[in-house]
């Protein structure tokens, strides 16, 4: 049966015709710096809205994320399981907490022992369904000293790390990534990817918005950008169903 299956795929090779790819879902979980803004919040912009419109016709993407979320209350306030019910074999799962997480005086705080142990159910129930989990570090705060740039998710980054090295599991780093592209913008002109609005620019913000958190339009596009980038390199196999876009010469 096996050797009918290789004649067959090298006669749809020789005649220049393949299968078509399976349509998958990509599934994005996590908190506000990803999830889609209500209209009322604009020009505040998830990374997770750019990045649906870099993917062809056989990537379906649902973006769960939800602002102020962590590992935990994503899953006590029951949107983790109905995706879990949804997922087939063969997609994949982004999952980035952290932002809330880590902060004592939220009520979304998880201990570092829990968030780990969060993030260890999420692989596991995402395997379980025969899709594919990616742990993706908590996107960096704009935050500087004397014009370089802090890092405000040292231990909750960490546990992301090691929990997916442990497990074998994908791990895009974000935070890491993104610290960089804050460094290279520097500490003026990286406000120009974050919700700064003076007072009067926007009608959302009458008295404007100072906000080191969350990205406008431009600054997540570029932390999809960021992302996409690690998916060509660590997962070729979605790096394919990427679009293309001819350049012209």
């Amino acid at each position: 049966m096996k050797i009918l299956f290789v004649k067959i795929s090298l006669l749809l090779l020789v005649a220049g015709v393949l299968p078509p790819k399976k349509k998958i879902t990509l599934w994005l979980i996590g908190d506000s710096t990803m999830s889609v803004k209500q209209v009322k919040a604009y020009p505040e912009t998830g990374w997770g809205m750019p990045f649906v419109y870099f993917w062809d016709s056989t990537v379906t993407v649902q973006n769960l994320a939800q602002n102020g979320r962590s590992t935990r209350s994503f899953m006590t306030e029951n949107r983790w399981q109905p995706a879990v019910d949804k997922m087939e074999a063969g997609d994949y799962v982004f999952v980035q907490f952290g932002h809330n997480d880590e902060v004592p005086t939220k009520a979304t705080y998880t201990t570092e022992k829990d968030f780990a142990a969060n993030l260890l159910q999420y692989i596991n129930d995402t395997k379980s369904k025969g899709a594919i989990p990616v742990l993706l570090t908590p996107v960096a705060r704009r935050k500087f000293t004397n014009g370089k740039i802090e890092e405000t998710h040292e231990v909750y980054a960490a546990i992301v790390r090691r929990v997916a090295k442990e497990n074998k599991v994908v791990l895009i780093d974000l935070d890491e990534q993104s610290q960089e592209l804050l460094q290279q913008w520097g500490e003026e002109g990286s406000v120009h990817l974050f919700n700064h609005l003076r007072a009067g620019e926007h009608p959302n913000y009458p008295e404007g918005k100072e906000d080191n958190t969350h990205f406008n339009e431009l600054g997540a596009r570029k932390m999809a950008e960021l992302v996409l980038a690690s998916v060509r390199t660590q997962l070729p196999a979605l790096a394919e169903r990427i679009i293309t876009v001819p350049v012209k010469k």
